[in-house]
């Protein structure tokens, strides 16, 4: 199961970079076909490649796999996905939740959401503070 967040950080990370996807292919020393499956989700990188990656965009491995980057655009691996929903993964039980665009769309905007605006959302949605 792909990592949404890692996904959308390797297509942004790149374009950023102005690299092709057969630069950075060569890099990792893969084809340009293996690459363009970890951006659009169809493989999971290995600890070894994600490491180099973290190593050509100067940043740790917790800011490619887990945190929103730079900013929220247009360009999401929902556009990529099949059917009305995205697949993503619990990370605490392990299984597989399905999201809609809008459900994902609202979740890549709370990520990036300050602290006041996340505390917000919680109290109109009645969610308890942990």
């Amino acid at each position: 199961m792909a990592n949404v967040q890692l996904v959308e950080n390797l297509r942004r990370l790149r374009d950023e970079h102005n690299y092709t996807q057969l630069q950075i292919s060569k890099r990792l020393n893969i084809s340009r076909q293996a690459y363009s499956n970890y951006e659009t989700g169809k493989r999971v990188p290995d600890i070894e490649t994600l490491l180099r990656l973290t190593d050509i965009y100067m940043i740790s491995l917790e800011d490619l796999i887990a945190r929103p980057y730079p900013r929220f655009s247009d360009t999401t691996v929902s556009k990529e996905a099949k059917g009305p929903y995205s697949p993503g993964l619990v990370i605490k039980s392990g299984d597989t939740i399905y999201l809609t665009e809008e459900e994902l769309l609202l979740l890549k905007y709370y990520r990036q959401a300050s602290s006041d605006d996340k505390r917000l959302v919680k109290k109109v949605l009645d969610i308890p503070d942990e």
